[in-house]
């Protein structure tokens, strides 16, 4: 097991549901899944479905998981913003940010700039629309950025041993773009939660291990490319093919079956078939969901450094390790691991090629589980 200060006990701090959304700025493109904890402290996972309405999400949740339950919910839409942002807006804690926006000289934070003018720091979402003319250079001139590392937070950079850069949380346009998804989350989902004071944001509030308490709502940052990796294996080439979501999912039900979480029928089915319903949204509902799981059974940290602004203004993605860390320190093994179940003796995830269907296989023995192998080992 992986050591670390991210690490909680499993045993009595399992959430009672983990939830996660795949997020997306049209209700079309978002798509959940969902995990509950049973009796006997196993994981059921369910099949992914469509989010459903924004503003009862989450009480519907704390509905279902009882009024002691512990709800972990993940996000696949940013959560914090650039450190260079909020020194140009005197912003020093996103938690108390957060309440503002919408009002006050923030009444127009939620609307996108259609003109680069427009940009400032009260506004600075860009562009609106797709239209000709619409250029970053505009962006980075409003904000007075030379290049896009500015405009990204540190766990957004990516870098060695695999990690993609996430897009700009302020550029709107573009396969990696997560602006306006992020508005939509903020505006309709963050800001009503946190009135509620049961309801806590990692990392703001806190290391994950002490915000697993009875009766709490804990809100996480995910990013679903991120968890590609924590199943050991070759890359997968296409999340848009469904044969390489079929392929993909081999290994996540057997991961499933060694750690002793149950897949419900219909998402075994589903995941067989290569998520023909909902595609890659349902995909990387599901992949972010096991995700979290791997840190609902201690199997994985949740990975933000020891960092004062990581803690009150940029935020963190969920399991994403920080690339000053030595390599071998933060990235767990992949031989076979002990279950919180019991002893499982087989590999937590298989080789599995999107191209192949052979059977699984254990992955190479080495100690990094970047795939291929990390530059730094």
């Amino acid at each position: 097991m992986p050591s670390g200060k991210g690490i909680y006990n499993p045993v009595v701090n399992k959430p009672t549901i983990v939830y996660h959304a795949d997020w997306g700025s049209k209700p079309s493109k978002r798509w959940c899944a969902k995990a509950t904890l049973g009796a006997d402290g196993h994981y059921s996972v369910s099949e992914p479905a469509k989010v459903g309405e924004l503003e009862s999400l989450l009480s519907d949740l704390r509905r279902e998981a009882g009024v002691l339950g512990t709800i972990f919910a993940g996000f696949d839409f940013p959560i914090g913003i650039p450190a260079h942002y909020a020194e140009r807006a005197g912003i020093s804690r996103f938690r108390e940010f957060l309440p503002l926006l919408g009002a006050g000289v923030w009444k127009d934070f939620y609307s996108v700039c259609d003109k680069p003018r427009d940009i400032s720091v009260h506004r600075p979402f860009y562009p609106m629309s797709s239209k000709k003319g619409s250029l970053r250079q505009h962006l980075f001139d409003a904000h007075e950025v030379k290049t896009i590392e500015d405009l990204l937070r540190i766990c957004e950079r990516g870098g060695g041993g695999g990690q993609r850069q996430a897009g700009s949380l302020f550029w709107t346009l573009g396969a990696k773009a997560v602006g306006k998804a992020a508005l939509n989350g903020w505006e309709h989902v963050l800001v009503p939660a946190l009135i509620d004071n049961s309801v806590r944001l990692w990392p703001f509030d806190g290391k994950l291990e002490s915000l697993f308490q009875p009766g709490r709502t804990v809100i996480a940052e995910t990013y679903p490319a991120e968890c590609y990796s924590w199943f050991p294996g070759d890359p997968l080439l296409s999340k848009t093919d469904i044969k390489c979501r079929r392929n993909f999912g081999s290994r996540l039900l057997f991961w499933a079956t060694a750690n002793g979480v149950a897949v419900e029928p219909r998402l075994k089915t589903a995941i067989e078939a290569g998520f023909p319903d909902g595609e890659d949204d349902a995909f990387d509902a599901v992949i972010g969901l096991f995700g979290m799981i791997q840190l609902c059974l201690g199997l994985r940290d949740s990975g933000e450094p020891d960092d004062e602004s990581i803690r009150e203004i940029e935020g963190w993605i969920l399991g994403r390790y920080a690339l000053s860390q030595k390599c071998q320190s933060t990235i767990p093994p992949p031989p076979t691991q002990t279950s919180h179940f019991g002893s499982v003796g087989r590999p937590i995830a298989a080789r599995l090629p999107c191209s192949s269907a052979q059977s699984p296989k254990p992955p190479p023995s080495r100690t990094c589980r970047n795939t291929p192998s990390c530059a730094r080992c």
